[in-house]
């Protein structure tokens, strides 16, 4: 055993090694998942008829994935077709989301899916910058904001990774662009906010070939397969940031407790 083992290997990308037991991603025992379809793990099915239909199935779910495989308690704050406004404004009021009884030491946000698909649909505002600090909830970006405040008001000390879009070989359409500045947008909050990362698999996230689809989807949305591999992608690129930042993770294990570190003056 030596230290690369444990740590970073030198010019070590995330995704480059994934984890079968979790890694690092076990330190965290209470994880809260935020997000849509793919965070409920939602089946699509064709009816006799021709029509679609879509199951919540949160066992099957990549936040319940990573629970079985850390042992750590999972909650599932999502729906299907969740956008940032819906859950600020009133999904997670009604289900009591904001309770403190269900504080995290992380909070996995991967919403924006159907905010970008209602902007070039409905003509919903995506929102700019300044809503973040103007705590504008109809937009986008002032919404999602919200969310990182009001469960930094919970759990202080809490770690936030958030979400890119996966890659995608179209780069020019209006949906692409918006992608796009969805990613910049989350790089941004990090800037805002602290103890907030970017799970950024535009970059580093597999290509959604074909192949890809043959094997992980189910109609429009993942199948059992997909839903594990994402678990599995999500757990491993935690791990990778944990070990490019080790100081900022020292003390998770004291995070929603009373228990203070006074470091050495």
């Amino acid at each position: 055993m030596t230290l690369d083992d444990i740590m970073l290997i030198e010019n070590e990308k995330p995704l480059d090694r994934l984890v079968n037991d979790g890694g690092y991603t076990n330190i965290f025992r209470t994880i809260g998942c935020i997000g849509d379809s793919l965070a409920s793990g939602e089946f699509e099915t064709i009816n006799e008829d021709g029509s679609k239909s879509f199951h919540d199935l949160y066992e099957y779910s990549w936040g319940q994935y990573m629970a079985r495989t850390c042992g750590s308690k999972v909650y599932n704050f999502s729906k299907g077709g969740m956008t940032a406004k819906e859950y600020i404004k009133s999904f997670a009021i009604e289900r009591d989301f904001y309770n403190p009884d269900f504080k995290c030491q992380a909070y996995i946000i991967a919403l924006g899916v159907n905010d970008i698909s209602r902007t070039l649909d409905s003509g919903w505002d995506f929102g700019t910058y300044d809503d973040i600090e103007n705590k504008n909830l109809e937009s986008f970006m002032g919404a999602y904001a919200e969310i990182i405040r009001k469960y930094k008001k919970i759990a202080p000390d809490a770690k936030f990774f958030l979400v890119t879009h996966p890659k995608t070989r179209d780069t020019e359409s209006e949906k692409a662009k918006l992608r796009q500045k969805h990613r910049e947008f989350l790089y941004k909050l990090c800037e805002v906010f602290d103890n907030c990362y970017v799970l950024d698999l535009m970059e580093y996230g597999i290509d959604y070939t074909s192949r890809f689809y043959e094997f992980a989807y189910l109609n429009g949305h993942m199948n059992p397969m997909g839903y594990f591999v994402t678990a599995k992608i999500f757990m491993s690129y935690i791990d990778y940031i944990i070990k490019k930042n080790p100081q900022d993770f020292i003390e998770v294990g004291l995070i929603n407790t009373d228990i203070k570190n006074h470091k050495e003056v």
